[in-house]
């Protein structure tokens, strides 16, 4: 039994490391393998949006689109399986760099907060919030994206 839920923790690891790596690589159609297809968001802590996997995909590429570097470092996860579900959260820094003004970097942080099932093709997160915000640097007069 522990070998099964030490299993099921570094699959669930290597599924949050494959969200950072393709949301900085721009890659969001790999995102069909990190979410349900039914997955739920709510990105408004950091001035996102609220929604299903439909309407958040597309938004994700269009609000990232203003930013040419983004650096989404995560720390460990806290994860607890219980069967077929896990929570996990999962503390996350994370550098932008803005196309206009030219270049600014500024500084996020958040806590990932996430609600897991395991499916046919391994884990997948089922509900997505963020917690715990915080900027440093951000401009002013930055208008989050909006779907």
């Amino acid at each position: 039994m522990m070998n099964e839920v030490a299993s099921d923790i570094v699959a669930i690891q290597q599924l949050l490391a494959t969200y950072v790596f393709a949301i900085d690589a721009k890659d969001f159609d790999a995102l069909d393998h990190v979410f349900t297809p039914d997955a739920q968001f709510d990105y408004s802590v950091t001035g996102g949006e609220i929604g299903d996997y439909a309407k958040i995909k597309p938004w994700l590429k269009k609000a990232l689109a203003q930013f040419p570097v983004t650096q989404h470092l995560i720390g460990m996860p806290l994860v607890k399986v219980e069967g077929d579900r896990a929570t996990a959260r999962t503390m996350l820094f994370n550098p932008m760099q803005m196309a206009k003004p030219e270049g600014h970097i500024f500084f996020v942080g958040a806590t990932y907060v996430d609600e897991l099932v395991r499916t046919g093709n391994g884990w997948r997160i089922a509900k997505r919030s963020e917690a715990d915000a915080w900027t440093k640097d951000l401009p002013s007069d930055h208008i989050p994206e909006k779907a």
